[in-house]
């Protein structure tokens, strides 16, 4: 009899070991992200991007000869799904980690779960403010909507010596009136007068009324805050009406130039807010773009670069959980190490160098410029 039960306590050590990752073999980590389904293209390529690192670091050696094992879940853009994966991650595969998801949607509910758990999250690509305001576990690498509006606001002022600026935003969009609100806000801080705010609805195509009364005030910039479609609408339309403005923009600007037929002579002495530009010189962004092309046979997009900088993060701060001698696996010591890792991270990534604040990345914003029908890099601001 006792040497049954000491068999099976011995099973039962080998049993636990192998469920919390803690023998030495592969340390796993969860991705979730739109695979399928209509936000299918950002899913891919923040996989993308956090697959490619993955197999970098791999080869560099994983931790101490640990390699990461990637577990993907496909949450089609939902919210329930994404949920149901996260569940799955945790309860039946193990992760010590998770990256995902990628559309601010899905990403409540699962940072909201893993609070609970006091897992390690970090989402590449969701902007939205809230998504990291439910506990001190869940991260991000992308900026926050607000950031990219105040971005352009101290830019204004600052690099192109602007004294007014005209907005025109999007009523009844939360993306819009985020950073409508964060430009108002700091651009009364630096000293940007606000002449003139026009706004409309989501289905409007119309927008002379608007901007025929801030041409009268002729301002210096004009912020718009919306997406490429809404923004080519706008410029089209405000040039026709004699403005001369230059006008701004933010990361859902990028794509204008992509438009069919769209006549690019309007967007002349554009600004706008990116996360992330494939032609700045730097030798970090130009190794993921070459490593990216070789591996998938596409431009990387900033998505992808985000989903990357998500795995470099993560991958750093189990790195050295692991070298204070944390073992790394399902467990809550492993957990909270690497959490706190995560909190204390400095490092050069392709989208910035970043730092963590209250779970936020402190970084530089990719300012892009348009003229003569091309994206140029403008700097990091």
């Amino acid at each position: 009899m006792k040497k049954i039960l000491a068999l099976v306590f011995v099973l039962a050590l080998c049993v636990s070991g192998s469920a919390f990752g803690a023998t030495g073999g592969p340390i796993r980590i969860g991705i979730i992200a739109p695979l399928t389904g209509g936000v299918a293209v950002y899913g891919t390529a923040a996989k993308n991007g956090a697959e490619l690192y993955t197999k970098l670091f791999n080869e560099a050696g994983g931790i101490d000869g640990q390699k990461i094992e990637l577990i993907i879940y496909d949450d089609k853009g939902d919210p329930t799904e994404a949920l149901n994966a996260y569940n799955k991650l945790v309860t039946a595969d193990q992760v010590a980690a998770f990256i995902g998801p990628v559309t601010s949607s899905p990403t409540f509910g699962v940072a909201e779960a893993s609070v609970a758990d006091n897992i390690p999250g970090i989402t590449g690509t969701a902007t939205h403010p809230d998504v990291t305001k439910y506990g001190k576990n869940y991260f991000r690498a992308c900026f926050e909507d607000p950031f990219q509006g105040g971005t352009m606001a101290r830019f204004a002022f600052e690099r192109l010596k602007a004294k007014t600026a005209a907005v025109i935003y999007n009523v009844s969009d939360a993306y819009s009136t985020g950073l409508y609100n964060a430009f108002i806000a700091s651009a009364e801080k630096a000293g940007l007068k606000i002449v003139g705010v026009e706004s409309y609805a989501a289905d409007d195509i119309d927008f002379n009324a608007q901007l025929t009364s801030i041409a009268s005030l002729a301002p210096d910039v004009i912020f718009l805050p919306d997406y490429y479609n809404k923004v080519y609408l706008i410029c089209s339309q405000g040039r026709k009406a004699g403005i001369k403005s230059t006008f701004l923009g933010v990361d859902g600007t990028d794509g204008v130039l992509e438009i069919e037929g769209a006549d690019t002579s309007v967007f002349d002495g554009m600004y706008f807010a990116n996360h992330y530009f494939n032609d700045d010189p730097s030798k970090i962004v130009q190794d993921f773009r070459k490593g990216y092309e070789a591996d998938y046979g596409l431009t990387p997009n900033s998505l992808a670069a985000l989903g990357y900088d998500a795995a470099l993060i993560l991958f750093d701060a189990i790195a050295k959980a692991s070298k204070d001698g944390v073992e790394i696996g399902a467990t809550p010591e492993s957990y909270q190490a690497i959490i706190d890792k995560i909190a204390a991270t400095n490092l050069d990534c392709v989208t910035g160098h970043i730092t963590f604040e209250n779970n936020n990345p402190v970084k530089e914003v990719s300012i892009i410029k348009i003229q003569g029908g091309s994206y140029t890099f403008e700097g990091k601001y």
